[in-house]
């Protein structure tokens, strides 16, 4: 299972009812929050998404509308009694702002938090389900993406012929990791005469902040679901490549030159009240593209 529900979509300036940059990914096991604006704690609430269960917290950059809600967040798993590690995942610069603000409040953490700080393209978590890596975007700082995988799903079994061969139940989970049958007489059944291939494990890429960049079709070629920045639309094209940033319509070439099954959009200009222009636009490159809804969950 892969499931992004989206806690903030707007650019830097909180407006109609939109917060800044946050959204939590969920894989089978784990809850892992992107970015940390302002809000993000009063959107996990809203969201009925309890903090405790976040277990790394991944920051693109330190532009302050992607982490200035994080000492809130951090503080608050403390005062509810969180116990169990929290690692995160963050330019270098910002465990120096977090224990600085942890000192200015004499405040200490009934919890251990790991830094890991970002550099170049970086396998930064996996597990026996999934995967997460980062990867550059280019932005007027440094700046990060990341790519959440499924591992492939294991091997099905084929109940017919598993019963035929007279296989006991306890067996098949070595069956389905791709382990051949060895019968107690000594026989050998080949696994793929008893399992077919597992389906495909889904994936997704968080764009953060860029400027239009197709550099980075590499890194996110043919993920199941995309998200990248349309803070302007392409009449604003001038501004948008002055401030880093990309067009609604730059968001959708992006995302066909990828070659991705579906594009959502977001970091959305104050400037706009209605979406769906942005939406329009980045269709006429894209068709199956969606403005990232605030509460929203999609499933991968």
């Amino acid at each position: 299972m892969l499931a992004v529900t989206i806690l903030g979509n707007n650019s830097a300036v909180p407006a109609h009812g939109r917060h800044p940059t946050s959204q939590v990914v969920q894989t089978g096991s784990h809850h892992f929050l992107v970015d940390c604006g302002e809000g993000t704690q009063m959107q996990l609430s809203a969201f009925k998404m309890r903090p405790i269960r976040i277990s790394h917290i991944f920051i693109s950059h330190l532009h302050g509308d992607h982490y200035f809600g994080l000492i809130g967040l951090l503080t608050s798993m403390g005062l509810n009694q969180r116990t169990t590690e929290l690692h995160v995942f963050a330019p270098p610069a910002l465990r120096e702002i977090i224990q600085l603000q942890l000192q200015a409040a004499f405040t200490e953490l009934p919890y251990p938090v790991v830094f890991v700080e970002l550099e170049g393209s970086t396998r930064l978590f996996e597990d026996n389900q999934a995967t997460v890596d980062s990867f550059p975007v280019k932005h007027r700082i440094a700046c990060w993406g990341f790519i959440f995988r499924e591992k492939k799903n294991p091997r099905k079994i084929d109940p017919v012929r598993a019963s035929a061969a007279n296989i006991p139940i306890n067996y098949y989970p070595k069956l389905q990791a791709g382990g051949d049958y060895i019968a107690p007489g000594g026989g050998l059944i080949e696994n793929d005469k008893l399992t077919t291939e597992g389906e495909k494990g889904k994936s997704y890429a968080f764009c953060a902040d860029t400027i239009y960049y197709p550099e980075i079709v590499d890194s996110i070629k043919e993920v199941d679901l995309l998200y990248h920045e349309a803070t302007f639309l392409h009449v604003e094209q001038e501004k948008a490549s002055a401030r880093f940033h990309t067009t609604a319509l730059e968001a959708g070439m992006v995302a066909k030159a990828a070659g991705v099954k579906k594009l959502l959009i977001g970091h959305f200009s104050a400037k706009y009240n209605d979406l769906e222009p942005l939406a329009c636009e980045a269709k006429t490159n894209f068709e199956n593209t969606e403005c990232a809804i605030e509460g929203a969950c999609y499933l991968v």
